[in-house]
C-alpha cells in the first residue's frame, strides 16, 4: 500500500475520490478511512435481523390518526417528527427493558434529566454556566454523528424567560426543605459587583407540570449569568425536561431537552461547558439523564 503525504486532485475528481472515505480523528492526527460502502448479502441480513425499524413500523401503522397526531405534537416540543420521536422513544423502552408502546406527552419526551437524593445526603446543588462568549456542541448539518465546537456570543438582553417542565418526589429530610430552579444574574453597580436571582419554587411533591418566570428589568448592565437547581434538606427525586433559558427570542439553554445532563467534554472539545456542573454533591446525591416509564 503505498504512503501518500499530499495530493493535488483536478476539481472534477474531488467527488469520486472523497466518496470511498471519511475522516478519522479531525484535530489531532487527522486521517482519512475507508468507508465500508458495500455489504455482503449475509451481513446485510444480519443488520436486518438486529434492526428494530420494522417491528416499529409495524407498530406505527397500528396507532390510530388520533394516536398519531399525539406523537406528532410530542415531536414538536422537542424538535422532532412524531415518527422520530417514536422511533427513539421505543428504542430507549427497549434498552430499559420495558415493554409495550409510550403515551406520548407535551410535558417530556423520551430521556429527561433526574436528580436523585438518598442515604446521608440531603441537599444537592448543579449549574449551568452562560458567559458571555463560549463554545457550544454543534452537530454537523448533513452528517449523521459528527459534532463541531461552535464559538457563540451571548450578550443578555431582557426580557429573560425562564422555564422547565418537572415532576418531584420529595420528602422533607430537615427543618429547611426547599427545591427551586433559578437563573442568576451577575451585574455592576455603582462599583460593586452584584447578582439577582430568578426563580422557579418547586413543588415537593406533584406529578408533571410546567413552571415559568420572567425578569422584565434589572437596574445595570448584565455581564453574565448561571443557570442552578438546588435541593435542600430533601430526598427523593426530582425529575425535568424542556428547560428554558430564553432572550432575544433565542432558547440559550444547554440540553434543554435533558438527553446527556451529565456530559462532559475533553480532548478537541475541552473548551465547551460541561452541560451541568455539580456545586455540592455530597455521597448519594447524584444528578442524569434517564428513561422512566412515567
Amino acid at each position: 500500500m503505498s504512503l501518500t503525504s499530499f495530493i493535488d486532485l483536478a476539481p472534477e475528481s474531488e467527488d469520486l475520490f472523497y466518496k470511498p472515505l471519511q475522516s478519522g480523528d479531525r484535530f489531532t492526527n487527522s486521517r482519512l478511512r475507508k468507508k465500508n460502502l458495500f455489504l455482503s448479502r449475509k451481513s446485510k441480513r444480519v443488520l436486518n435481523d438486529k434492526s428494530l425499524l420494522p417491528s416499529i413500523s409495524v407498530l406505527w401503522s397500528a396507532l390510530s390518526s388520533a394516536e398519531k397526531l399525539a406523537w406528532k405534537n410530542a415531536g414538536a416540543e422537542c424538535n422532532m417528527s412524531g415518527w422520530r420521536l417514536f422511533i427513539r422513544d421505543f428504542a430507549a423502552r427497549q434498552a430499559e427493558g420495558l415493554a409495550g408502546v409510550a403515551t406520548p406527552s407535551l410535558l417530556h419526551q423520551g430521556f429527561v434529566g433526574q436528580i436523585h437524593i438518598a442515604g446521608a445526603a440531603n441537599e444537592i446543588k448543579i449549574s449551568q454556566s452562560h458567559p458571555q462568549s463560549c463554545f457550544i456542541y454543534q452537530k454537523v448539518v448533513g452528517k449523521k454523528s459528527m459534532f463541531d465546537p461552535v464559538a457563540i456570543s451571548e450578550v443578555l438582553s431582557l426580557p429573560f424567560n425562564l422555564g422547565l417542565n418537572y415532576k418531584a418526589e420529595l420528602t422533607a429530610s430537615g427543618p429547611d426543605p426547599y427545591a427551586k430552579f433559578y437563573a442568576r444574574f451577575y451585574y455592576s453597580f455603582e462599583g460593586q459587583n452584584l447578582f439577582h436571582d430568578l426563580e422557579i419554587n418547586l413543588d415537593l411533591v406533584s406529578d408533571w407540570q410546567n413552571s415559568t418566570a420572567i425578569l422584565s428589568l434589572l437596574d445595570s448592565y448584565v455581564f453574565g449569568y448561571e443557570l442552578f437547581f438546588h435541593l435542600h434538606d430533601l430526598q427523593g427525586d426530582l425529575y425535568f425536561d424542556n428547560i428554558v433559558a430564553e432572550h432575544d427570542s433565542v432558547n440559550y439553554a444547554r440540553d434543554q431537552y435533558c438527553e446527556n445532563i451529565e456530559q462532559t467534554f475533553s480532548g478537541a472539545f475541552k473548551n465547551i461547558p460541561d452541560n451541568w456542573t455539580a456545586v455540592i454533591q455530597p455521597d448519594g446525591a447524584e444528578y442524569a439523564s434517564v428513561y422512566k416509564d412515567f
